[in-house]
């Protein structure tokens, strides 16, 4: 009875642990597509801008509407007495031509897709802000697993010359530039997980305050356009910055229509009653109000808009233009330098040799760490250069996000 008791709660046990492992899977960021879709869905400034993106829609939506009715009440004292008392009641509404033919809903329906368009330009840009900082999380925990090799490397040749010191093999000069060798590994490392550190912590303030775990070491296979032109129409269709300007000279267009539209008469109608002593008069209310002042230069100030609106679209689309291209230029000529820095370690790594060497005394020490140093210079140089390449394909595609 007690064994199977026993057996009962180690299977409870190891069902717990089960549960708390994938639990602890599933909130585990695996990539840097995981972490971004836990950013958007836990970023506060993202959740912030939905709710003024909303608050600006009902803010746009609230002078579509007809003027409220207006009701009066007049109770007069007759003067002398003997003429009795008079009562008025009127009930008006006005009616204008850009409320009746739809021409106010219009513009905010506009203005609404407007906002959809920054609030789409927001989200991008702050993606896009997660997304460099995993790109430089990846080169860091890349460049980590580097010096962590490096760090057994100078550890063994350490205790290796701690040795020969001992003996007598070597002078305390060699010991020192070894031991010298171990510090500015060490140092290095504690220096990366600085910088490791800042970035987890950026990454965790976009991401509400939540933890983010991204220990990959290498970035995701990205293919660059073959030509920049052919591309380049696509981005500019999806681009929400374009997509705002262009949507701009939308909204000053039909604030031109709504424009002439004030620019008629506007009509009223309604009931009035009159009644005194003996008396009561009751029948309809008409009125025209015809506005001869109050929207001059209205009409000419849209127009003027829509001219504004129609010069920024075509500065925005050429700054847009011009930019990618110097981006899709720089990416491609770091993607062709990240390939050539690979190739070289691949076809170049004596660090075996060397050890080898440096054994047997073939070379001094001087030499194999000035050897080292320059294939691990390489190593630094290769993982930077890949790291820009991904940072500017980022930026590239942040259209993508």
């Amino acid at each position: 009875m007690k064994r199977f008791k026993n057996k009962i709660q180690m299977r409870t046990i190891i069902i717990t642990l089960l549960i708390l492992f994938m639990c602890v899977t599933l909130n585990a960021q695996t990539n840097i597509n995981s972490v971004l879709t836990s950013i958007e869905e836990h970023n506060t400034t993202l959740q912030s801008l939905r709710e003024s993106a909303e608050a600006q829609k009902l803010e746009n939506r609230t002078d579509i509407y007809l003027e409220n009715p207006e009701v009066g009440f007049d109770y007069l004292w007759g003067n002398p007495s003997a003429i009795g008392n008079r009562t008025d009641i009127s009930v008006m509404q006005s009616f204008d031509m850009a409320t009746i033919t739809g021409a106010k809903r219009k513009v905010a329906d506009r203005q609404n897709v407007l906002v959809d368009w920054q609030n789409k330009a927001d989200r991008m840009n702050i993606l896009l802000e997660a997304k460099q900082y995993c790109i430089d999380l990846i080169y860091y925990n890349a460049l980590k697993k580097e010096l962590d090799l490096r760090l057994q490397h100078a550890e063994t040749i350490a205790a290796g010359y701690e040795g020969r010191l001992n003996s007598g093999d070597v002078s305390r000069l060699e010991y020192n530039k070894v031991q010298l060798n171990l510090s500015t590994v060490r140092g290095e490392i504690s220096r990366i997980d600085v910088e490791r550190n800042a970035l987890l912590e950026q990454l965790k303030r976009l991401n509400g305050g939540t933890d983010i775990l991204l220990e990959d070491v290498r970035y995701d296979d990205i293919l660059l356009p073959p030509r920049f032109d052919d591309w380049f129409g696509q981005a500019a269709e999806k681009s929400p910055v374009l997509a705002y300007a262009r949507q701009e000279i939308e909204v000053s267009k039909q604030q031109v229509s709504l424009s002439k539209m004030k620019g008629l008469p506007s009509l009223s109608a309604g009931y009035m009653s009159e009644k005194v002593v003996g008396e009561r008069f009751q029948g309809i209310s008409v009125g025209i109000s015809i506005p001869l002042w109050e929207n001059k230069n209205r009409v000419k100030q849209a127009k003027a808009s829509v001219r504004a609106a129609e010069s920024r679209e075509t500065d925005s689309r050429l700054q847009f233009y011009n930019r990618l291209q110097i981006l899709y230029n720089r990416a491609a000529g770091l993607k062709v330098a990240s390939e050539k820095y690979r190739q070289s370690l691949t076809t170049a790594n004596n660090t075996e040799l060397l050890k080898k060497a440096l054994d047997a005394g073939e070379i001094s020490l001087l030499e194999y760490m000035v050897e080292m140093g320059l294939y691990y210079e390489t190593i630094n140089q290769a993982l930077e250069t890949e790291r820009d390449y991904q940072k500017a394909f980022a930026e590239l595609s942040a259209v993508e996000l």
